[in-house]
C-alpha cells in the first residue's frame, strides 16, 4: 500500500531521531545518577502483604490484571522461579486480598517459574483470561509455556496445552495488536535456555490466545544479553515501544521501537539512565506521564537493588532523556532479589505496585506485597527536596 506524503515524512523523521538517539548513546554517557529520587519504602501505610514469606516459605515472582469489574487478580510461584499454584483477588484496590487457589486445576501447581496473568480479547470480543509459566514440571518434561485459561472471567480455569515454545521465562508482556490479534514477547538462550547470549522472541495471536504463530527473533545484540520485555503502545497509538533488562549488568537497559505493529523493530539502544533495571512493567498515569516499575541497576544509584519506579513521559523515553525523576517504592532486604511488578492503575488515578521483595529484616523470605501511590504525593515530595 502506497504511504501518504505526510506518513513518509513521519517515518522520515522517527528514524532521524532514533539515529541521533543511537549516535548520542552511543557516544558514552556517563554513568552517575541524572534524576531526584524520592523515596515511599518506609511509609507501611501504603502497604499491604499479600502473601507473608516464612523462614520456610518463598513467595516470588507475581504478575497482576485489572478485570473489567474494577477486581484485580495477582498470580505468583512459590520459591525463586519455582511452582505455580497461589493467585488472589482484590475488590478494594489491593487494600484487602482473597486467596483463590482452590479455584484453579491441581495441575497448576505443576506448572513453573514466573507465571504471567493476561486478558486477551479476540477479534470476535470473545473474552478470556489466561496464566502462562515457562514449563510443565521442574525440567519441562511436560512441555514448554502451559497454561491455564478462565473464558469466564476467572470464575472457573482449565488447563490448557503447552504451547512448546522453548523459554528462560513465559511472555513477559502480551500487547493488542490494531487487527485485533495480540503479540507475545519472551527471551530465550539459542543454545541452553539458561545460558546467555539471549535473545528475544515474539510470537502472534489471531484467536485471543488459543492459537500461537512460531516465534520469531526480534532483538539480539552482539555484547549484550536482551531479556525480560515489556512492550507497550505509545500515546499517540502509533508505535509500539519495548523496554529490555540487560542481563550483563554492564551498562545500561536496552529499548527498541516499531512502527509497523511488531513486524520490524529498531536497532536495540541504551535507555536513559534511570530506567536502567530488571523486569521493567509500567502504566501511564492520568496526566499522561508514564510509571515504569522495576528492580532498580543504575550505576551509581543511591538505592541499587531496590524496588523503584521511574517518572518520565514517553517523549523522553524516544529521545534518551532523563525523565521526572525516580521513586524508591520498597526496600529490598535480600539484595536485588526482588522486584517482578505488576503495576495497575486505579480508579483514581493513583497506582498500585506490587511486586515481590523481603519487605523486613530478620528470617522471614521474600512475601509478595503491594504498594499505593499518586504522582500528586510524589510530585509533592521532589518539589520540597533540596536541590544538590
Amino acid at each position: 500500500m502506497a504511504r501518504s506524503r505526510s506518513e513518509r515524512l513521519s517515518l522520515i523523521r522517527q528514524a532521524l531521531a532514533l539515529l541521533v538517539v543511537a549516535v548520542v548513546r552511543g557516544a558514552g554517557a556517563a554513568e552517575s545518577p541524572d534524576l531526584p529520587t524520592v523515596d515511599l519504602s518506609g511509609d507501611t501505610a501504603r502497604q499491604t502483604v499479600i502473601a507473608a514469606g516464612t523462614p520456610a516459605v518463598y513467595q516470588g515472582h507475581p504478575t497482576t490484571l485489572t478485570l473489567p469489574s474494577g477486581e484485580i487478580l495477582a498470580v505468583w510461584c512459590v520459591g525463586h522461579g519455582g511452582h505455580a499454584g497461589p493467585m488472589a483477588k482484590s475488590a478494594d484496590g489491593g487494600q484487602t486480598w482473597t486467596r483463590l487457589d482452590d479455584t484453579l486445576p491441581a495441575a497448576f501447581r505443576e506448572h513453573w517459574n514466573c507465571p504471567s496473568l493476561y486478558r486477551l480479547v479476540d477479534p470476535a470480543g470473545d473474552e478470556r483470561l489466561w496464566v502462562f509459566s515457562a514449563r510443565k514440571g521442574r525440567d519441562a518434561k511436560g512441555g514448554w509455556m502451559p497454561s491455564i485459561m478462565s473464558a469466564d472471567g476467572g470464575t472457573t480455569w482449565r488447563e490448557m496445552p503447552p504451547l512448546g515454545f522453548r523459554c528462560v521465562m513465559t511472555f513477559s508482556s502480551v500487547v493488542r495488536l490494531k487487527d485485533g490479534s495480540h503479540l507475545g514477547l519472551y527471551h530465550r538462550g539459542p543454545a541452553d535456555q539458561d545460558r546467555a547470549p539471549l535473545e528475544v522472541l515474539a510470537a502472534r495471536t489471531a484467536d485471543g490466545g488459543l492459537t500461537w504463530g512460531e516465534p520469531v527473533v526480534i532483538a539480539k545484540v552482539e555484547g549484550k544479553n536482551p531479556c525480560e520485555p515489556f512492550c507497550f503502545r505509545s500515546p499517540d497509538g502509533q508505535e509500539l515501544c519495548c523496554l529490555m533488562r540487560e542481563n550483563t549488568h554492564t551498562g545500561r537497559s536496552l529499548v527498541m521501537f516499531s512502527r509497523d505493529e511488531g513486524s520490524t523493530w529498531s536497532k536495540p539502544v541504551d535507555t536513559p539512565w534511570g530506567l536502567t533495571g530488571d523486569r521493567h512493567m509500567g502504566v501511564f498515569a492520568p496526566d499522561g506521564r508514564l510509571v515504569v516499575a522495576f528492580r532498580d541497576q543504575a550505576k551509581g544509584s543511591t538505592t541499587p537493588g531496590h524496588f523503584v519506579a521511574w517518572v518520565g513521559r514517553y517523549d523522553d523515553i524516544q529521545a534518551g532523556k532523563p525523565g521526572d525523576y525516580r521513586v524508591k517504592l520498597l526496600h529490598s532486604h535480600a539484595g536485588g532479589d526482588c522486584g517482578y511488578p505488576g503495576m495497575e492503575r486505579l480508579p483514581d488515578g493513583s497506582i498500585l505496585a506490587t511486586t515481590y521483595v523481603k519487605y523486613r529484616p530478620g528470617a522471614d523470605k521474600q512475601s509478595v506485597v503491594c504498594t499505593r501511590f499518586s504522582l500528586a504525593e510524589t510530585d509533592r515530595l521532589v518539589a520540597d527536596k533540596p536541590a544538590k
